[in-house]
């Protein structure tokens, strides 16, 4: 059927058909605008340009999460008692509290006659400080020990003990230098 169809079709066009040559020149006008053609798509190649936006969007956010992930790494949790338990955090806190307190009652006790016991004691302070420090370090390294703990809490109890020490050795010099100064009467 479609066989008659385009037979049929053929024949109702017979004389239509334009069996006549191009006109001169044709071909090489129809390779002028192939070529024209063929330039345009070219140039269109050549003006777009690699899109980076989305790729250095993808870079910065990397840089982001790794300086995030890096930071996270060098700056471990150093431990000390407030990290062990509550308990022993607002032992902490009292521990501190006290030996701030004491530390400016200690200073205001400055004078010539005690500025040398006020050194020495502030020497052993310094040195108990340093091993606490230490002890934090061991507390990380081995984990929730109560062997450390305890010799924390003996580190604040010591320092405590120092200060009260030299507080009360401060009250006798002051007790001394009174009785000395004292006009004494003599009958």
């Amino acid at each position: 059927m479609q066989k008659d169809t385009l037979e049929n079709l053929f024949e109702n066009l017979k004389g239509e058909f334009d069996i006549n040559d191009p006109n001169d020149g044709h071909q090489d006008r129809f390779l002028d605008k192939l070529k024209a053609k063929n330039m345009v798509s070219a140039e269109t190649k050549k003006s777009k340009r690699f899109n980076w936006k989305p790729y250095l969007a993808i870079a910065a956010s990397l840089v982001i999460c790794l300086s995030v992930f890096i930071t996270n790494q060098s700056e471990p949790e150093i431990m000390d008692l407030a990290s062990v338990s509550p308990e022993l955090s607002e032992t902490q806190d009292f521990f501190t509290a006290t030996i701030e307190a004491e530390l400016k009652q200690l200073n205001n006790e400055r004078s010539p006659l005690t500025e040398q016991i006020i050194t020495d004691a502030l020497e052993q302070i310094h040195l108990l400080e340093e091993d606490y420090q230490n002890l934090k370090t061991d507390l990380n390294e081995i984990g929730k020990d109560q062997r450390v703990i305890y010799a924390m809490i003996s580190n604040f109890q010591s320092r405590i003990d120092i200060l009260n020490t030299v507080l009360e050795q401060i009250e006798i010099i002051k007790e001394l230098k009174i009785n000395t100064d004292e006009p004494k009467n003599t009958i």
